[in-house]
């Protein structure tokens, strides 16, 4: 996917695809708000370029450019907006910092909401 060549002998840096779809996973679940991952990423299309598919995550290299879709259940009573805001510019921080690759887009789908579970009577 990414390599880096660097100017001696010392060889090269690869970076497989399924790493930037792990990066994304786990900074998706670090922003609050977000409940956890869909389990499916729906209707996956093919764009030109590398696209690799995780749970809840599609991510897409172009020309050493990342896009990538996050489909995700949001907790109750959150700011959905201030939510997805928070989710692309953590993403978009974790690629670039990480892998060092420009992030074009980072769409988040917000499938549904959690539903805390109705408390048992005892």
């Amino acid at each position: 996917l990414r390599e880096e060549a660097v100017e001696g002998h010392l060889g090269k840096v690869t970076i497989a695809p399924n790493v930037l779809v792990t990066i994304v996973q786990k900074t998706a679940t670090t922003v609050p708000g977000v409940a956890r991952l869909w389990e499916r990423v729906p209707g996956v299309k093919r764009l030109l370029g590398l696209q690799t598919v995780g749970r809840g995550v599609v991510v897409n290299v172009v020309d050493s450019q990342v896009t990538a879709d996050v489909y995700l259940v949001a907790e109750r009573d959150v700011d959905l907006l201030r939510m997805g805001r928070s989710l692309q510019h953590e993403v978009t921080r974790a690629i670039e910092d990480i892998v060092g690759m420009r992030v074009l887009e980072v769409n988040v789908h917000i499938e549904d909401i959690a539903i805390k579970p109705a408390q048992e009577d005892t």
